[in-house]
């Protein structure tokens, strides 16, 4: 067996779906992020509840490896996710490093994910925000293929796009790649973050043909 680098590995202790409250959202591809800590949250059995304090859903609980884990939907709406983050980082005194940020991503096809370490917010709203609130991007995220618009040449095709809902087929492919998400993330828990980058950064889901 190799013998862990003598870097210590953070392991992720707050993990944060990006999203917008509120119905009108519900089960949109903007709100993938959401969706990942729902499905965590019931993997795991931690019940989520408001809370005013962190601006959020939030959820404190027991991950795989025995650690105290904690989950967050932001409910500040997305550009403003940040502010929400920031809030239980300073209570519970967590480094960028052990923030775990899980987003809808339009650059990566459905059915990709891409875990990385550290990186710019790459045009996203909410991860522009989590940037400026936690004043690092050395924190990791875990993105998730939502594919792109048709026309990418105007806002309103983008916005429609992200504020869409998937169709049958890619919501089945959207299941199967929530499960992908729990076991990155538990693999991250029990690993680190880089193990788990070498294992699913190059799993796919595939998209049944529609009949």
């Amino acid at each position: 067996m190799a013998e862990p680098s003598s870097e210590t590995l953070i392991m992720p202790q707050l993990i944060v779906g990006l999203g917008n409250p509120g119905t009108k959202y519900d089960q949109t591809r903007h709100n993938i992020g959401f969706e990942a800590i729902d499905t965590l949250a019931r993997t795991w059995q931690i019940p989520l509840s408001e809370n005013r304090k962190f601006q959020g859903i939030f959820g404190e609980g027991i991950g795989v490896k025995g650690q105290r884990i904690r989950l967050l939907k932001p409910t500040t709406y997305m550009n403003l996710s940040g502010q929400s983050i920031r809030a239980v980082t300073d209570w519970y005194k967590l480094p960028p490093e052990a923030v775990l940020v899980i987003y809808d991503d339009m650059d990566l096809p459905i059915g990709k994910l891409r875990l990385r370490q550290s990186g710019s917010a790459g045009g996203h709203n909410g991860m522009k925000s989590t940037i400026a609130h936690l004043n690092s991007q050395n924190f990791p995220r875990l993105r998730i293929g939502i594919g792109s618009p048709k026309q990418k040449s105007s806002d309103g095709e983008v916005v429609s796009h992200v504020l869409g809902r998937f169709s049958g087929a890619e919501a089945q492919a959207m299941k199967e790649v929530l499960q992908l998400v729990v076991d990155a993330v538990e693999l991250s828990l029990k690993q680190g973050i880089p193990k788990a980058m070498s294992l699913y950064n190059n799993r796919s889901v595939e998209l049944e043909p529609a009949s």
